[in-house]
């Protein structure tokens, strides 16, 4: 509740832009964001740029991901790398406002949004849960779509090494069985559109393990939707 309380008084305060540091200003500038958070042309399955004109690498061709559709709203890169580490790890989930509206505003995600019957934020587990204080991927979710989140269907049942620690032939691997779906909830997700999100996708393998609990329960289509993508 002290941390709810916090947040809403963050946000009725006048800041200035945490980009160019103008005053007053929304918490990103519309300058910034007109210069840092440009529509680009995604891959459709995986998000990572591409020429105007090409829907889908050709990774995805010879070997699609097992979700449907992939949408990121900016790169992983500045100032947006920065201001994630700072959402995640510093103890300011205030900035999830921020970075969802900045998500809204990315082609095809509004449309998502409505096509979805739920969205789920990425799980955390119970210690990394309990060392961070709060999951960015539920705090996005919450002002994504408030309406449709649902926080007990998709668990995380094992704790892993933070992906980033790990190389990259090694992350798929690393959290393999680490979700699951609450048995006593499967018919909840059976032929529905799901959401699926979280801040950053790098190599998407935690995704990609969520993605097989989920389809494991049946759901009929699974939209990927992160802030960031790593490129």
């Amino acid at each position: 509740m002290f941390l709810q309380l916090l947040q809403g008084v963050s946000q009725r305060l006048p800041s200035r832009c945490a980009v160019c540091h103008a005053w007053p200003a929304h918490a990103v500038c519309e300058d910034c964001v007109a210069q840092f958070a440009q529509p680009v042309h995604r891959c459709e399955t995986c998000a990572l740029p591409l020429p105007a004109g090409m829907p889908r690498c050709g990774t995805c061709i010879t070997t699609p991901p097992l979700w449907d559709a992939a949408l990121a709203a900016v790169p992983y890169a500045y100032p947006w790398s920065g201001l994630v580490v700072e959402f995640k790890f510093q103890q300011h989930p205030a900035w999830a406002r921020t970075l969802a509206t900045l998500m809204r505003s990315a082609p095809w995600v509004e449309p998502a949004l409505e096509a979805a019957h739920l969205v789920l934020p990425l799980p955390l587990s119970a210690q990394r849960l309990q060392t961070r204080g709060f999951n960015q991927a539920l705090e996005l979710a919450r002002h994504l779509a408030p309406g449709k989140v649902h926080t007990e269907l998709l668990l995380r049942v094992r704790d892993t090494p933070p992906q980033s620690s790990l190389p990259r032939h090694a992350r798929l691997r690393s959290v393999q069985g680490a979700f699951a779906v609450e048995p006593l909830r499967v018919g909840a997700l059976r032929d529905r559109h799901v959401v699926l999100v979280d801040d950053v996708m790098t190599s998407g393998a935690s995704l990609h393990a969520a993605t097989t609990a989920l389809r494991t329960a049946g759901a009929a289509h699974i939209t990927v939707l992160v802030f960031a993508r790593t490129e």
